[in-house]
C-alpha cells in the first residue's frame, strides 16, 4: 500500500498577505479559494511540479511555527535566483561538510547538499535542497 503526504497546513495570522506571499514570491499555484460562509475558508497552493499542497489556515496563536520545510529543486542556483527575482527574501547558499553548516553551495554539488532558506511573512521557515534525479525514461 502507497502512503501519500498531499497536504501540509501553514498557519497564518493574514490568509490574504500569505496568499500573495506564496502566488507572486514564492511562485505556488493556486488550487483552491473558497470560503463557504462564517469563519471557515479553504485556500490550498502547490509548489510547480509537487504533489503536495499546502493548506493556509487562519490561526494567530501558531502563525511562524513551522520550521524545516523542505523544497528539492534539480538546479538550486536557478531556483534562487527565481526566488530572488519574484522579490522573496532569501538566505545565501549553504552546505554541511562534517555536519556543520558552511556558507556556500556544496563544493561536489552532490545531490542534498546544497541549501538556501526563506520564510514567509508569517515566519514559516523553508529550506529548498538541490536533489539531482535521474531523468524519467519516456
Amino acid at each position: 500500500m502507497d502512503w501519500t503526504l498531499e497536504l501540509i497546513v501553514v498557519p497564518t495570522a493574514d490568509i490574504d498577505r500569505a496568499k500573495r506571499f506564496y502566488l507572486d514570491q514564492a511562485g505556488f499555484e493556486l488550487l483552491v479559494d473558497v470560503n463557504p460562509g462564517g469563519q471557515f475558508r479553504v485556500v490550498q497552493l502547490t509548489p510547480r511540479g509537487s504533489a503536495c499542497a499546502i493548506a493556509l489556515m487562519l490561526k494567530e496563536e501558531s502563525a511562524g511555527t513551522l520550521e524545516g520545510l523542505h523544497l528539492a529543486v534539480p538546479d538550486i542556483e536557478a531556483a534562487r535566483a527565481e526566488l530572488v527575482g519574484r522579490g522573496a527574501e532569501v538566505s545565501d547558499f549553504f552546505h554541511f561538510p562534517d555536519g556543520q553548516q558552511t556558507p556556500g553551495l556544496d563544493p561536489e554539488r552532490r545531490s542534498y547538499g546544497s541549501f538556501f532558506s526563506f520564510s514567509d511573512p508569517d515566519g514559516n521557515g523553508w529550506l529548498v535542497q538541490e536533489v539531482k534525479r535521474p531523468a524519467k525514461a519516456g
